[in-house]
């Protein structure tokens, strides 16, 4: 079973506002497109994965997605993360209909391809499924089988909502990497104690610096 991913990207100039302690305004930007390229290049590296679609408005990180290999998908609702995902998910589905469908956060930088296999394949005994993110907060991935709606709920206390819409909580271990969203400073420094892809690297080697 190979999967399609949908991965929301919001306007960089607007995103990781958490970060602001951590990475100033000049920097937030690259970081977070930083984030988005590296979870993107390990999403398409990954056997279980036929395709990406990136949904995003951002010019930027359109063209840096694209470039990458992934499909760009407008933001055409406009209406924040669920409606963005709700529609990548319809588009993609237009041309894959009989391919499961996941939303995966563009902020895992640690991400590992054989993790987010192993995390794909268990989601694939269950018509829904998510994986809750490393604070047990929130969640990282939500999937569902081609003859279901992804309905995604995420935001705050998004492990509970997805768990109350039926959806069905993988508990898995060893999948660090997976879980390891990026919202904080320490969200950030556990990602790099994890290891993070090559541009996170780069740009985060930027903030050691400026910080000496």
């Amino acid at each position: 079973m190979q999967w399609t991913l949908v991965v929301p990207v919001k306007t960089l100039a607007r995103a990781k506002s958490r970060l602001a302690d951590t990475a100033d305004d000049g920097v937030r930007p690259d970081l977070a497109l930083a984030f988005a390229q590296d979870t993107v290049a390990a999403a398409l590296a990954c056997p279980a994965v036929a395709d990406v679609a990136v949904v995003t408005d951002d010019v930027r990180a359109g063209r840096e997605l694209a470039g990458l290999g992934a499909r760009v998908v407008p933001d055409e609702p406009g209406g924040g993360l669920n409606a963005a995902l709700a529609h990548g998910a319809a588009v993609v589905r237009a041309a894959r209909p009989e391919s499961p469908v996941a939303a995966l956060n563009a902020d895992l930088p640690a991400l590992r391809t054989e993790e987010l296999a192993r995390v794909l394949g268990a989601a694939a005994q269950f018509r829904r499924a998510f994986l809750p993110d490393a604070a047990g907060i929130g969640t990282t991935l939500l999937t569902a089988a081609p003859d279901r709606e992804l309905a995604p709920a995420f935001g705050p206390d998004s492990r509970a909502r997805h768990h109350a819409s039926g959806a069905v909580e993988l508990r898995l271990d060893a999948v660090d990497s997976v879980r390891q969203d990026v919202d904080t400073g320490g969200d950030l420094r556990a990602a790099l104690s994890l290891g993070v892809g090559p541009r996170t690297a780069a740009v985060a080697a930027r903030l050691l610096i400026a910080g000496q």
